[in-house]
């Protein structure tokens, strides 16, 4: 019998219906501890003998996929695969499959959720009250206000929409600049450089660049405005994390909201505890609708590249 394994932590804390009825379809399931990104001993540990894998967000090292020894397919239940080795999947042969779009409502609502709880200060208000005060800070609208998105695909795409049609300008910057289906006169194509001086907000929706170099620097956070809300629901390296504590404590910055972090979960609280970031548990495709849609792509890939 044929072995798959599944890492995605959405999909180990529940067993999800669509990939239990691989078994009907013959083959032998294998989860990776539930809830947890598996580490390179547990991958080495599960990877031989396995034909196919449902794979997540987890670092998957050279030495890992060395010792899958039977491994033809990897389909991710996600669009990224900046976590794995591409050189070797491709040197091996070995089929990659993503499940694109199937996440983007998801993470583009919360990336909306973000920016609005930054704005408004929602996270302050509610540690205060519970704490027995009655904190109140001045807040500002997301009308009127301009959008840097960075990364228009499926996920930014959405997200520029979801801004502009609360009022939002969009300063979008995606270099196959792709059709957004918004009106003309609400978005503006600009290279990064504009994005980052003009926008009052910034959010990420991209790859890791191929040189692993972070898009928000020092000098970028030195041209953003003061007031600037930066959003990241993307992946950690796309931002400087020791600039932009500088940034933050300078007050050169005034929120940064993130939902990814370099360490998953992050052992140190330098960044995380900051009083001026707002932090979430990597949740931007972890909602109901989100792991239906991925989850039915993702095996689809997989059953579709194993019978190919």
């Amino acid at each position: 019998m044929e072995r798959i394994l599944v890492t995605p932590r959405s999909l180990t804390a529940t067993p999800h219906p669509a990939v239990e009825a691989l078994r009907a379809q013959g083959f032998d399931l294998v989860y990776s501890t539930p809830n947890a990104l598996p580490d390179e001993s547990e991958l080495c540990r599960l990877l031989p003998g396995t034909v196919g894998w449902l794979a997540g967000v987890e670092p998957v090292s050279t030495r890992a996929l060395g010792s899958a020894d039977a491994l033809r397919v990897v389909s991710r239940n996600g669009s990224g695969v900046d976590n794995l080795p591409l050189p070797l999947l491709a040197e091996r042969g070995i089929t990659l499959c993503r499940a694109d779009g199937g996440n983007a409502a998801g993470v583009a609502e919360l990336s909306v959720a973000l920016a609005l709880a930054a704005l408004r200060q929602i996270p302050f208000a509610d540690a205060g009250i519970k704490a027995g005060g009655w904190p109140r800070r001045r807040g500002r609208e997301i009308r009127g206000r301009s959008v840097g998105v960075v990364g228009c695909g499926a996920v930014g795409g959405e997200a520029a929409r979801l801004f502009a049609a609360l009022g939002a300008d969009i300063l979008a910057f995606d270099p196959a600049r792709p059709p957004l289906d918004i009106a003309p006169e609400r978005v503006r194509w600009v290279d990064l450089a504009t994005l980052f001086r003009e926008a009052d907000i910034v959010t990420f929706h991209c790859p890791i660049m191929p040189d692993g170099r972070p898009l928000l620097d020092r000098a970028a956070l030195a041209a953003m405005k003061s007031d600037a809300v930066v959003v990241n629901t993307a992946r950690a390296g796309l931002v400087d994390e020791a600039a932009l504590l500088e940034a933050l404590e300078a007050e050169r910055l005034f929120a940064y909201a993130t939902d990814v972090f370099a360490e998953e979960p992050p052992r140190s609280l330098v960044l995380a505890g900051h009083s001026r970031v707002i932090a979430t548990s990597h949740i931007g495709g972890f909602t109901e609708e989100s792991v239906d849609r991925v989850t039915a792509l993702a095996v689809e890939n997989l059953v579709r590249a194993l019978r190919a």
